[in-house]
């Protein structure tokens, strides 16, 4: 690799990142400023942002790399990203989130929360979920950039995330979410760009799209062959897994749902949708945001598929075992034995953008989370509000402190399933509450608080005792009951939010009818 090149690229691009954070906190001069980029964002812009903070290396590399395993089933949750993540999100259920915040001046998710149920209890409640828990997709998505600046450049893996977290940690502290928006949308169009030229060039490699696909089919019955112990119910990597198997149940409940409903509840991206000023410029948004993620999630699912085609024609290996059992490794793995020095400098800043775009969100939730949500709404029960800024910001370095200790800690090839498991909490914990708010006029505070209580609840004591992955690893149950798990298949691999959704949605709204205050949402705001 061309080092010389490499050093010059990233400075042009930390350059402009800089300049960028520097902007948004020359802008910065409220809390306004700093929590919602004062309600005034361009639709393109936060288009971009609301993607680049979607679009992570946890979907480039944890997910691409899952793709590898499962292969082109995976493209279902393109469809549920586009559908929910985009259309739902900003044409419908970003409208009222949006009147609702202008209306109340909320300014964080949890704040959202609370304001329509009248609670402190909600928003603080939510506030702790949100700063203790998101470190952990926080820290996945550390490890992403990590991993592949790690195989590309040949580093240590701790110094590579010791320098990511510093470079995000600056700009994110210090310049707000104008800064985090703006240098969103810049790292964006990067990750677009690169993964344009990613998807021709693969198709390319096999002398198009039939041809690519009819390689990858010829080796399903082999694929079957390697994953039969393994993953049961593989029918190769472009068929779908039989039903009711284990590899159906993992593909379906926590990659494809829990990842593709999750993002509705996701805190980061439900607040850039009270950045813009008008429903029109969510409208707007729509299609530059649906672009973005069908290039950005399809590219990654397809070359991840596409990957086991290449390293067999090359190597006789599918890309598991090139990537030494370790799917984080897949990604990549193929960009450097398939593209050329110049490319995987690029898509190392790509990379670097994803990581980057994501972690400024996430960091910035996490510190509005203890900053406004559990200290100023909670603790100081409102006041103090001038020393909100300085307080979040004291609250994101403890975020990042966290996040890169889970970073170091967390176990191989975990990038795609922490990101699921933060995914299904929110939705099992916020979305009945959530959408309850802003759709139906019987939603009640008891019927709100019950509800993601429940689906918090029922979330933790199934990861810790049942879904088998977690539990085995936390050893829990173990220690308690002397066996890994106390289920059997198929809850073993059954996804949280299957049970913890469902739950906290009849609970919500079986509390909310036998309540007798309901608290009503202001008309103008949901019509």
């Amino acid at each position: 690799m061309d080092f010389l090149l490499m050093a010059l690229v990233v400075a042009i691009y930390l350059i402009v990142t800089i300049y960028l954070g520097y902007f948004g906190f020359k802008s910065t001069n409220s809390s306004e400023d700093y929590l919602v980029a004062g309600r005034k964002i361009n639709p393109a812009i936060m288009a971009l942002s609301y993607g680049a903070a979607f679009i992570s290396t946890s979907a480039i590399v944890g997910f691409g790399g899952v793709a590898g395993l499962f292969g082109m089933p995976l493209l279902w949750l393109t469809f549920l990203n586009i559908l929910v993540g985009i259309f739902i999100a900003y044409a419908v259920v970003g409208k009222r989130v949006r009147r609702f915040g202008m209306k109340t001046g909320a300014l964080t998710f949890p704040e959202l929360l609370g304001k329509m149920y009248g609670s402190r209890f909600l928003q603080v409640f939510a506030g702790l979920v949100v700063f203790l828990f998101m470190p952990l997709y926080a820290g996945v998505v550390l490890i992403g950039a990590s991993r592949f600046m790690e195989v590309s450049l040949s580093i240590d893996y701790n110094m590579a995330l010791l320098i990511m977290a510093v470079i995000i940690a600056v700009y994110v502290v210090y310049g707000g979410l104008i800064a985090v928006i703006y240098t969103d949308a810049f790292q964006g169009g990067i990750m677009l760009v690169s993964m344009i030229f990613l998807l021709i060039s693969t198709y390319a490699f096999f002398g198009g799209v039939i041809p690519a696909h009819e390689t990858l089919t010829s080796y399903n019955d082999l694929a079957v062959e390697i994953f039969s112990s393994k993953i049961p119910g593989h029918n190769g990597w472009t068929a779908f897994p039989t039903l009711g198997s284990v590899a159906w149940w993992v593909l379906v409940s926590s990659l494809i749902l829990g990842v593709g409903i999750g993002v509705l509840a996701q805190p980061q991206l439900a607040v850039r949708l009270m950045t813009v000023g008008s429903d029109r410029d969510l409208d707007r948004a729509v299609p530059i945001g649906a672009f973005f993620i069908f290039i950005m999630v399809g590219t990654s699912f397809i070359v991840g598929a596409l990957s086991n085609a290449y390293f067999l024609e090359t190597v006789g290996k599918p890309s598991i075992a090139v990537a030494g059992g370790n799917v984080d490794k897949i990604i990549p793995a193929f960009i450097n034995s398939f593209m050329p020095d110049w490319f995987v400098v690029l898509f190392l800043v790509t990379l670097l953008a994803a990581a980057m775009s994501t972690l400024s969100s996430q960091f910035h939730t996490i510190g509005s989370a203890l900053g406004r949500d559990v200290f100023q709404a909670g603790l100081m029960k409102g006041r103090y509000d001038e020393k909100t800024i300085l307080i979040t910001r004291i609250a994101i370095a403890i975020g990042i402190v966290f996040s890169i200790f889970l970073a170091y800690i967390l176990p191989p090839g975990v990038i795609a399933r922490g990101t699921a498991i933060f995914f299904a909490l929110c939705a099992s914990s916020f979305l009945p509450a959530y959408l309850g708010g802003l759709y139906w006029s019987k939603a009640s505070r008891e019927g709100a608080i019950t509800s993601i209580l429940a689906g918090f609840t029922i979330s933790l004591i199934y990861l810790t005792f049942v879904h088998a992955k977690e539990a085995s690893e936390l050893g829990i149950c173990k220690l308690i009951f002397g066996v890994n798990t106390i289920a059997q298949f198929p809850w073993t691999v059954v996804d949280p939010i299957v049970v913890a959704l469902p739950v906290s949605t009849v609970t919500f709204i079986a509390v909310s009818l036998v309540t007798k205050q309901k608290v009503r949402i202001v008309e103008e705001v949901k019509t």
